[in-house]
């Protein structure tokens, strides 16, 4: 049996964390820790599992599996730490609907409640009779009656109130007849609870259901007026949602309390909504409030791979953190080779694959470029700096120098100078101020949230291709973005092309920089 180990993160090489206790719990913080054997699970079968998503799909970043109740793996691929919150992107529904749900158990909010009642300032002259219509049931299983052209018209970089902008927009069906995906529905719900309680959605959910699962480090973005975008923009560790899952998974029970009334859990995660007719597809199984039904139980989800998987039927949960814009393999990937696996009686323990499975997890990591450190031909560009015309990364220039041995990569921008340590066969860490405020992914503008003062978690590895090719990563280690630089080095210029990963990969125009120094 191997023995509880904690790896120290500080070290590049630490990429997860596995703890394989007999059952018991080392602080009271901690979930109870297991063989996957001793919860009816082959570590060969998990091992098998990891294999198909570090190899199938891009940029996995954290993996989190719980049976009965214990955690029988985990896992973090470098440079992306247990520590690290992680944006959920539209994972969040799923607590803004939580709290819609705790509200409703506390007698404040009902099913029926209509969405018009709680603004009536910003309600128009001549309201329509299907926006008078509207119900909080309606947000939840989005079924507003809205066109998804009509949505597309809202925006939550508005300095303007956002309800009204919402109880402007035209709304062409009867409520609770149509399906159509709805983030500012989510949002109108975290107005609601702020318009009821003066509250906004962290400090609601905060003693209620945040500090009862010791999730101490979520943050939340909001508007404006100071209200949580509801739909996107919560971040939390991947732990965190698995405790979240797992009380969903309790019916809302944890330690004995009932943070959440099983009636809620089971409206929330029963079908309320038809989302589509193939039996196939993951997004065609059914909505409910705020969870997608699966073709094995219910979910959370965000764009780029953000999962809270609750099974039911094999008493267990996933939780998944990525940057990959193929979400609906992840799952395959789950029901394919992780849920055969799932036995009804313990298993014999097996040491040497608990063993392999371990030494397997310690050694992941997301995509490194392969190449060569600097070498003396790839010297001769270090020291020289190159001037770009204007452009939409606001890179005034980029300047290459060698510190201690390691690449130092200095861009230029209207806000300063940002220095990335391009770390060789290894991950770097640090902070950027890089790219504050850019739409990197388009529609997706809130990867990087509020610009930070000391600038955004990262961390960089890169390869010498030949002589004239510089090529690195920049992973938002808090995000599921991670950006490709590509330097192509001449004479008297330089090409620098830019492309992303999260959710959406992306490549834009290659930008050339002309050399003004040597």
């Amino acid at each position: 049996m191997i023995s509880a180990t904690r790896h120290p993160w500080a070290t590049a090489s630490a990429c997860l964390v596995l703890w394989v206790l007999t059952g018991q719990v080392s602080t009271p913080a901690e979930l109870p820790r297991s063989t996957p054997e001793q919860q009816g699970i082959a570590s060969g079968a998990v091992a098998d599992f990891v294999t198909a998503l570090d190899t199938e799909i891009e940029e996995i970043h954290s993996l989190m599996v719980l049976r009965h109740g214990h955690v029988v793996a985990e896992g973090w691929w470098d440079p992306y730490r247990p520590e690290f919150i992680h944006t959920l992107l539209s994972l969040s529904k799923s607590f803004t609907s939580t709290a819609i749900g705790i509200a409703i158990d506390e007698g404040r909010l009902s099913l029926d409640d209509r969405v018009v009642s709680f603004f009536p300032d910003a309600v128009p002259d001549e309201p329509d009779w299907r926006l008078e219509a509207m119900r909080i049931r309606d947000l939840l299983s989005m079924s507003t009656g809205h066109h998804g052209d009509d949505l597309s018209a809202f925006s939550f970089d508005s300095a303007s109130p956002l309800p009204q902008a919402f109880l402007q927009l035209p709304v062409a069906h009867k409520p609770g007849t149509l399906f159509v995906y709805n983030t500012p529905a989510t949002y109108m719900l975290s107005a609601i609870l702020q318009t009821i309680t003066g509250e906004n959605l962290l400090e609601f959910l905060r003693p209620r259901l945040l500090d009862p699962l010791e999730i101490v480090d979520a943050t939340w973005s909001d508007d404006a007026q100071g209200i949580a975008h509801g739909g996107f923009g919560l971040s939390v560790t991947t732990e965190s949602i698995a405790r979240f899952a797992q009380l969903y998974l309790q019916e809302g029970e944890w330690e004995r309390r009932q943070l959440l009334s099983a009636d809620w859990v089971a409206q929330a995660t029963t079908r309320q909504t038809s989302s589509g007719s193939d039996p196939d597809n993951d997004w065609d199984q059914g909505y409910g409030y705020q969870f997608w039904r699966s073709r094995h139980g219910y979910r959370g989800d965000g764009a780029a791979g953000q999962f809270a998987l609750v099974l039911p039927e094999q008493n267990a949960v996933v939780a998944i953190t990525s940057g990959t814009p193929d979400m609906g393999r992840i799952m395959s990937i789950v029901w394919d080779r992780l849920l055969p696996a799932m036995q009804g009686e313990p298993l014999r323990e097996n040491p040497a694959e608990v063993e392999r499975l371990h030494e397997q997890l310690n050694n992941l990591s997301i995509r490194m470029p392969a190449g060569d450190q600097v070498g003396e031909e790839g010297r001769k560009w270090l020291g020289h700096a190159w001037q770009f015309e204007d452009n939409e990364f606001g890179i005034d220039a980029l300047t290459l120098r060698n510190q201690g041995g390691r690449t130092m990569a200095i861009f230029t921008t209207q806000t300063g100078a940002h220095e990335i340590a391009v770390g060789s066969g290894t991950w770097t860490a640090g902070r950027t101020g890089l790219f504050p405020g850019v739409d990197l992914l388009p529609g997706t503008g809130s990867l990087l949230g509020e610009t930070q003062p000391d600038g955004y978690r990262m961390a960089a590895a890169g390869a010498w291709v030949g002589t004239d090719e510089l090529t690195f990563r920049l992973a938002y280690t808090e995000t599921p973005q991670v950006v490709t630089f590509r330097l192509q080095f001449s004479e008297a210029s330089l090409d620098l092309d830019i492309g992303q990963t999260g959710g959406v990969v992306q490549q834009v125009p290659t930008l050339t920089g002309m050399l003004v120094s040597e």
